[in-house]
């Protein structure tokens, strides 16, 4: 059997607003609770990963990286620019606006209000 990954939490201050701008930065679709009790915030990201934000009293961010096809990047940089989400070309410039990422032709990072770093880089 190939191993896949499933599912991963992600810490959040407010588990429904950390999926909800995830979800539409990334152009998802937030699911239906989950959980014992509905403490996930599930976003689906592929037919086999499913990204569940939790709330937690002290989160510390997660860095969570992306690759993505030409169109779907630049989906998700007009979407970031809309929002007026802050992005950058590497971790430590998260607001310089550039995506001429270190590893490929294109790339981008922004951030959760949790701290969470989301990488997404395409060709």
């Amino acid at each position: 059997m190939t191993i896949t990954l499933n599912h991963t939490i992600v810490p959040a201050l407010d588990r429904r607003r950390a999926a909800g701008f995830f979800a539409a930065v990334m152009g998802l679709e937030c699911l239906p609770p989950a959980g014992a009790h509905g403490h996930f915030a599930p976003v689906r990201v592929n037919e086999s990963l499913t990204l569940d934000f939790m709330t937690v009293e002290t989160p510390e961010g997660h860095h969570l990286a992306f690759d993505v096809d030409p169109d779907t990047f630049d989906g998700i940089l007009a979407r970031l620019g809309e929002l007026g989400v802050p992005y950058g070309d590497h971790p430590a410039r998260r607001d310089n606006g550039r995506i001429d990422h270190p590893l490929r032709p294109r790339g981008l990072f922004f951030a959760d209000e949790t701290g969470n770093l989301y990488e997404v880089m395409s060709d």
